[in-house]
């Protein structure tokens, strides 16, 4: 059985907080590690490091009681990592995280974004992270537990992990406010449902697209107060990062040409940020 691409990892990933306790062995670290070291650059060329984690029985006591570590069981080893602190370090952050979540996907393994309230204090230390760098989020790896623990489908639930918007509230055609139909999206179609099934932080789906000629129009419409808790690191802005990499993942999986580009188009976007277009 051939090892499954990235774009086809996109749906087979799920957030995965309980884990059955083994540990990968070195030849299937190692393999993570490869990925990590050339995996050094996002699409706006923000410099980028992830590193493999092996916490002690210690160090997972400590964590457990503190920010969203709590909610993992039976995992050791993380993936955890830093961008430069710079413009769009934070969709940079994301992108290749997400790379890196799909390429454990691919490898049979489970992994969950963990951000928010995270304890990154003890992560920080392990990767020695530097003053001007940021650690947006962590991951677990490991390989997914037979059935999930309760808190895990509590988690599922809350953040409507299983739920995500419609086309019509996400993809527009020419201008915001006028969707696409899926139908209509042609080879592209693919891409965007890459990117309807993201993960994000809360679910939020903050990311909107629109298309125009040949060119798809990336836009945040954030959700007002959602970054405040998180100060520098804005959690809405690595989901911009996870939906990039969806995006192109999927684009050039069915042969659809193109590249990101700034290219900030002339109609009104109303409170959406621009970020970037695929064109």
């Amino acid at each position: 059985m051939s090892t499954p691409t990235l774009a086809g990892a996109i749906r087979n990933r799920f957030s995965c907080r309980t884990y059955d306790g083994r540990v990968p062995d070195e030849k299937t670290r190692e393999r993570l590690r490869t990925f990590f070291r050339g995996n050094a650059r996002g699409p706006f060329g923000n410099a980028l490091r992830f590193e493999l984690i092996d916490l002690t029985e210690a160090e997972r006591a400590e964590l457990k009681s503190l920010g969203t570590y709590g909610v993992v069981r039976g995992a050791s080893l993380y993936i955890a990592g830093a961008a430069r602190k710079g413009p769009r370090a934070m969709e940079d952050y994301g992108y290749g995280m997400e790379r890196n979540v799909l390429f454990a996907t691919s490898l049979g393994l489970g992994t969950c974004w963990l951000g928010g309230t995270l304890n990154r204090a003890g992560f920080s230390r392990k990767i020695g992270l530097a003053e001007e760098e940021l650690m947006p989020a962590v991951s677990p790896v490991g390989y997914p537990a037979g059935k999930c623990s309760l808190t895990d489908r509590a988690f599922r639930f809350m953040a409507k992990s299983d739920r995500r918007k419609p086309w019509t509230e996400l993809f527009f055609d020419g201008r915001p406010g006028n969707p696409i139909a899926q139908e209509h999206a042609g080879p592209f179609a693919e891409a965007l449902e890459a990117v309807r099934i993201g993960p994000s932080a809360s679910n939020r789906q903050p990311w909107r697209i629109v298309r125009e000629g040949a060119s798809f129009h990336f836009f945040l419409q954030r959700t007002p107060g959602y970054d405040k808790m998180t100060g520098e690191i804005k959690l809405q802005e690595v989901d911009m990062g996870i939906a990039l990499c969806h995006f192109e993942l999927a684009a050039r999986e069915v042969g659809c040409p193109g590249n990101w580009t700034v290219a900030r188009p002339a109609f009104d976007a109303g409170a959406m940020e621009y970020v970037v277009s695929w064109a």
